[in-house]
């Protein structure tokens, strides 16, 4: 079980990488993915995390532009 839980988490986590534009937005989407993992235990709750987190990552962007 913990097996399936940590391929999904990682293969989630990838997958939101690979859009990402910005260290934020990066960071964001593998820790919301890691807590939705978390929390949630199913593949939704990894997803749904890991857009959160890619959400907050990019509002963090906007607000702290140079």
């Amino acid at each position: 079980m913990h097996k399936s839980t940590l391929a999904i988490v990682f293969s989630a986590a990838l997958a939101g990488l690979a859009g990402c534009a910005s260290n934020a937005e990066l960071v964001g989407t593998a820790a919301g993915a890691a807590v939705g993992s978390a929390v949630g235990g199913s593949k939704v709750a990894t997803v749904a995390g890991g857009v959160v987190g890619y959400a907050a990552g990019r509002h963090y962007d906007e607000t702290h532009q140079h």
